[in-house]
């Protein structure tokens, strides 16, 4: 009788009879409780509908009647898997290996679990007993090229991916090849790929926003407009459209960027289901501070920040880096490392070990340097692995998480009446939010303008950032200067080829002959930065504006010319010529914007005139006074700690500033 209906509930599932399939497994539960097929067709069924913890439960309650059921264990992994519990989802995993171990399926999803977790060797040890066991599906094959790019092998993965593609064309796997290639500099494939996976599935994850962001690399602009609309809509509608770091350059509407960074924390960023930190008070002589972050190298972050991990007070902070990238041995690294009093290198273990680590450390208060960039382990700070968690510098936007206390920024970048568009509570600091570094260096090296390519005697515009960040919308108005000023050159980074070619047909077709368009290769950074010197007048974009590019530029002595815009990157750069005493280089519009550039080329006594102020200022204002604004960013820290000893919840508060500095000689 029991079989009777327990086949008659197949039937229905199979005939998509959901509702009465489960009421017939009841009732076969009511007369047998311990029937094992329904209680497990019933926990399958209801992993099916999207109940995962009930689905879970009663597959974790059919394998105490049958233990040795591999559909069972099986079915058992990828719920637990899909729940966030990985290792006991390996656990499962590897009781049915044990009892089988030529289940080739078992060892794909084996391998797919520890990549998750990041234990790449073991993963592709898995990977290749599924392929050796005969496996030859393209998910395997898929993985195994995931798995290669994460050990930096990227050339594998590439035959990797053709391997899967040959299999099967999806949409998935022309998505991670693409990412891959965006890794290896290779734009213009990636673009591609992307657009074949949107063919291939239209709702692709986030492949719409990537192809765009590939494209801007390259300043492609074809479809610059439709996309932005596009976009703006899928994420009105709560799609996963864009990531968060490529949404910035395209978008100049804070809700929009609210949005997508809440749509990526829900679906990105796994929630277990107990935080680690557990509002068990801390007592400590020292507020406890962990930097968590995979740019402990010669990076922007840490060109900016190393000045700050010297400055601070080791009598009042204990401070702890948490490096999750490699070490490059660079005097950046080695200066970083000399400031911190430990500095642990977690980029091999899970996001649940570091997590684990910052809260056996009882850390206060742990900063995410990262927020939604390449290489961040978001994970961490879901699990709350520190009472209190703050989002800066890395990452100019709002993250949409409720594991993230606060963001620190400053009054120019987050307006008071933009503060619905954050889900953090926002910290004010009272000169810029960015940190500076007094100590860094710039090379003695006076660069003459014909080594570097630029003419002798002619107006140089310039702008060092990246292609990205150019829109036609600014590129209009620097043609029209071009046009304005005689004999007049635009000055670039030679970020790719691709870019370097589009710019150059672009500006033909506004009339403007391509080789006035110089770019500038890579050098070192000290001797970038010394170049600034040759220019006259630094161009800034909209609405994602410069931020260390702008730092440098001004440490050079090279004013920047800004256009205010909405959102936290549209602001940065005004934030910082406030802070260094040139507020009349921060425009409001379009309009203003190129009417000062033109103003300035044309008026070289005016130019000369700010160059001077910006030379006497940056002695005397805020913007490169590392110990001022360290001094600064403290205060914020024990405002924090204050409130939450308190048992007060996050709220936003302003940082009183410190009297006015004395001149720095």
């Amino acid at each position: 009788m029991h079989e009777e209906k327990l086949q008659i509930a197949l039937r229905l599932l199979k005939t998509g009879n959901v509702a009465e399939a489960a009421q017939i497994f009841d009732e076969v539960l009511e007369l047998d409780s311990r029937k094992f097929d329904a209680i497990y067709l019933l926990g399958h069924f209801h992993l099916q509908t999207g109940d995962l913890h009930q689905g879970e439960r009663l597959v974790s309650a059919a394998l105490q009647i049958n233990p040795n059921s591999l559909d069972a264990l099986y079915t058992h992994g990828l719920a637990l898997h899909r729940l966030g519990r990985h290792q006991d989802a390996l656990e499962a995993l590897g009781r049915l290996l044990a009892i089988n171990p030529a289940v080739n399926e078992a060892w794909s999803f084996h391998g797919r679990v520890l990549l998750d977790v990041q234990r790449f060797d073991e993963a592709l040890a898995s990977l290749d007993r599924a392929l050796g066991a005969g496996a030859r599906d393209t998910i395997t094959w898929n993985d195994r090229a995931r798995t290669l790019a994460a050990l930096g092998r990227p050339m594998e993965a590439l035959s990797d991916y053709e391997q899967a593609l040959l299999r099967a064309p999806r949409s998935e796997v022309f998505s991670n090849r693409a990412n891959l290639l965006c890794e290896l500099g290779r734009f213009e494939e990636a673009a591609w790929d992307f657009d074949s996976a949107i063919r291939l599935d239209p709702d692709a994850p986030y492949a719409r926003g990537s192809g765009l962001f590939c494209k801007l690399r390259c300043c492609d602009w074809g479809s610059l407009q439709p996309e932005r609309a596009a976009i703006s809509e899928a994420l009105a509608s709560g799609r996963r459209v864009i990531q968060p770091g490529e949404l910035i350059p395209v978008t100049a509407s804070g809700l929009d960027q609210l949005r997508c960074a809440r749509i990526w924390a829900e679906h990105e960023v796994p929630r277990p289901a107990d935080p680690l930190w557990q509002h068990a008070p801390y007592a400590h002589d020292r507020n406890r501070v962990a930097y968590v972050s995979a740019d402990f190298r010669a990076h922007a972050i840490l060109q900016l920040l190393t000045g700050v991990f010297e400055e601070h007070d080791k009598k009042r902070f204990q401070l702890v880096a948490v490096s999750l990238g490699s070490n490059d041995g660079s005097t950046l690294r080695k200066r970083a490392e000399a400031a911190f009093e430990q500095f642990f290198e977690v980029g091999q273990k899970s996001d649940f070990e570091i997590a684990r680590l910052l809260k056996d450390m009882e850390v206060d208060i742990a900063i995410d340097l990262m927020g939604f960039t390449a290489g961040s382990r978001s994970g961490i700070f879901a699990l709350r692995s520190a009472p209190l968690q703050v989002s800066y510098l890395g990452f100019p936007a709002t993250m949409g998480a409720d594991f993230i206390d606060y963001i620190i920024a400053d009054r120019t970048v987050i307006p008071m009446e933009q503060q619905h568009n954050y889900s953090e509570k926002v910290v004010y600091l009272p000169d810029s939010f960015q940190a500076n570094d007094l100590r860094r260096t710039i090379a003695d090296r006076a660069f003459r303008r014909s080594e570097l390519g630029l003419p002798e005697g002619a107006f140089v515009f310039c702008s060092f950032n990246n292609h990205f960040k150019i829109t036609p919308e600014m590129f209009n108005v620097w043609m029209r200067l071009l046009k304005q000023i005689e004999g007049s050159v635009l000055w670039l980074l030679q970020n790719t080829d691709a870019g370097a070619r589009n710019l150059r047909r672009e500006a033909a077709k506004r009339g403007i002959d391509g080789e006035r368009l110089i770019f500038a290769p890579r050098m070192e950074l000290d001797e970038h930065v010394a170049r600034h010197r040759a220019a006259d007048l630094f161009l800034d974009t909209l609405p994602c504006n410069s931020g260390t590019t702008a730092s440098d530029a001004l440490w050079a002595g090279l004013p920047v010319l800004t256009c205010l815009g909405t959102t936290f990157a549209g602001g940065v750069a005004a934030s910082l010529l406030r802070a260094v005493g040139l507020q009349e280089l921060v425009t409001h519009s379009l309009e203003g914007y190129a009417a000062s550039a033109l103003q300035l080329a044309l008026d070289r006594e005016m130019l000369s005139r700010l160059k001077r102020k910006l030379s006497e200022n940056r002695e005397v204002n805020p913007l490169f006074d590392t110990k001022r604004f360290t001094r600064h960013l403290e205060a914020a820290y024990t405002t924090m700690w204050e409130r939450q000893e308190r048992g007060d919840p996050p709220a936003p508060f302003a940082v009183t500033a410190l009297p006015s500095p004395e001149p720095r000689r």
